[in-house]
């Protein structure tokens, strides 16, 4: 039996163009692959090179300013032209989609458990007592606590990782022979991809799924791929098996972005000393710090972090890290003054804003910035990016005129964007340029320190490689102060120069990052480091079998 009677997903001669402006432009350039059941192929390139596109053209989901041409079989039966009702009956029983947001892909009217029910009830003729007596069964098998409960639970009542795992859990509820999985384990904390990396495999192997991974993160990759497809530019550059694209890549694009994968104990180690008899006051100084969300409704009062201490001095990058729920993003925000605490206290600059009424705040934020988690969010969507940029100092009363429009490039050209970006508005820049001017704003006071929340989660290897070079950079030529919130340890490596690890809103382990990562003493931060992909085949699965066998 051949090659194209056994895979899967069979794909010829695949091209798919859209339709902008009157003209046709190429996402998808003559593609060929297959995924033979139980193989893991993955599909990887930067944002833009039509990976997520070219996956969802397979089975139609795409908009109507796109056109699909070639061949796409799923075991052994035309997918491109299929009727309506061909595509309705391969869809969710036969190929199972993972997109890579869940809180945007399932229904937020709706509990997870009726949405399963939906799923099997469409392709199956059973009562909806069974269909649910299935459902709870799916949400036990990806591991979801207390399935009978959490049934009946909608997509905001779970956590980010519970809510990758309930889409995961109506993906497979048809027992589908293809599932694509777009980005599933992107702003995932390592601890929650682990397991969902785990979760992925057992499942592939208890179904023998062929499966298609959509992924920026080589670590990913290494950890599951049987094949690697390298995409540029809609144009396929490189297709081979796991072991020759990690260990002999022959294309260049592959190996620059192989390159650009950070990699823990890569870097050479970042000191920042002090003449002890010198020793300059920390930028930032949060002492005994407890932060409560109170009561509302019949939800209880949450203490999200407690007896917190840390200082930051001039100059210094601290690397924050730690699981979801930790409290990270709380520290951050009122480090700033965006959120009140209720016991200890935070000094900025000198001064005290344990208790600041706002108009004290709003002099003391003339020395802190803040570069957000979604630049997109952030940004004012009506505003040009030049007005963006600017409004902080107009609004601080230091520029206006010409000189307002002298500063804004300055600000551009320090973070290596074109001048003439500034007449254009955040939807048409990619996320790297966005993330780019939301450094940009947060600058342009030249505060003495900066928060940047999870600034790099979304972003692909070789752009983050370009946005942690320009802001070290900047940190080194303007000696601000840097609170780094992450939970991606490798760039915590590049960039800090110490590192403080939270767990369940209290700081467990803090010190130089040499010393936090190469001789961890909590097992917290030990677990945290043991659960870092590599992009190495060959160590991953030495890395994963260890970590199985110690549970």
């Amino acid at each position: 039996m051949n090659e194209k009677q056994t895979a899967v997903l069979m794909v010829e001669n695949y091209n798919l163009d859209f339709w902008v402006d009157g003209e046709w432009y190429p996402a998808a350039i003559d593609m060929n692959y297959s995924i033979d059941a139980g193989q893991v192929l993955a599909i990887v390139g930067e944002s833009g090179s039509g990976k997520s596109s070219s996956s969802m053209g397979l089975m139609g989901l795409l908009a109507s300013n796109a056109r699909v041409n070639g061949s796409v079989r799923i075991k052994g039966e035309e997918m491109l032209g299929a009727s309506a009702a061909t595509l309705r009956k391969f869809r969710g029983k036969e190929v199972a989609y993972i997109f890579q947001e869940p809180m945007t892909a399932l229904n937020p009217v709706y509990t997870i458990g009726f949405q399963i029910i939906e799923t099997l009830r469409t392709h199956f003729d059973i009562s909806s007592d069974e269909a649910r007596a299935r459902a709870i069964g799916l949400i036990k098998l990806v591991e979801i606590p207390d399935p009978e409960t959490s049934v009946d639970k909608y997509p905001h009542q779970l956590s980010g990782g519970q809510r990758q795992r309930a889409m995961i859990a109506q993906a497979l509820a048809c027992d589908p022979a293809l599932l694509i999985a777009d980005e599933p384990t992107t702003a995932l904390d390592v601890t929650v991809q682990a397991e969902i990396l785990d979760l992925m495999r057992n499942l592939k192997h208890k179904l023998n799924s062929a499966v298609l991974l959509i992924t920026h993160d080589m670590g990913v990759v290494a950890d599951m791929a049987d094949q690697i497809l390298v995409m540029k530019d809609g144009k396929t550059v490189e297709y081979d098996t796991a072991d020759n694209i990690f260990n002999r890549p022959k294309h260049p694009y592959t190996q620059a972005l192989l390159a650009a994968v950070p990699k823990l104990g890569s870097v050479a180690v970042r000191e920042l000393t002090f003449d002890s008899a010198a020793k300059p006051e920390p930028v930032l100084k949060l002492e005994n710090v407890t932060i409560e969300y109170p009561k509302r409704g019949r939800a209880p009062a949450f203490k999200a972090v407690q007896d917190f201490s840390l200082e930051i001095f001039p100059g210094e990058i601290v690397g924050l890290v730690g699981e979801s729920g930790s409290g990270k993003t709380t520290i951050g925000r009122a480090s700033i003054g965006l959120l009140p605490i209720k016991e200890g206290v935070i000094s900025v600059a000198g001064n005290d804003i344990s208790n600041a009424n706002m108009k004290s705040l709003s002099l003391i934020r003339r020395h802190t910035g803040i570069v957000f988690q979604d630049p997109a969010s952030s940004l004012n969507p009506r505003l040009p990016i030049g007005e963006s940029i600017g409004e902080p100092m107009f609004l601080a009363g230091v520029a206006k005129g010409d000189e307002l429009h002298r500063r804004v490039e300055d600000l551009l050209d320090s973070v290596e964007l074109p001048r003439s970006y500034r007449n254009r508005y955040p939807h048409e820049l990619s996320g790297g340029q966005r993330q780019r001017i939301g450094i940009a704003r947060a600058l342009a006071l030249t505060p003495d320190l900066l928060i940047a929340d999870e600034p790099t989660s979304a972003l692909d290897v070789s752009v983050q490689a370009r946005f942690l070079d320009l802001l070290q950079g900047l940190q080194e030529q303007l000696k601000f102060a840097c609170l780094f919130i992450t939970h991606d340890l490798a760039v915590v490596d590049i960039l800090s120069h110490r590192i403080a690890v939270m767990q369940n809103g209290r700081l467990v382990e803090q010190g130089p990052r040499d010393q936090i990562l190469k001789n961890p003493q909590d097992a917290y931060t030990q677990r945290l480091i043991e659960a870092v992909p590599v992009p190495d085949p060959a160590e991953q699965k030495r890395r994963r079998e260890a970590r199985l066998a110690a549970k």
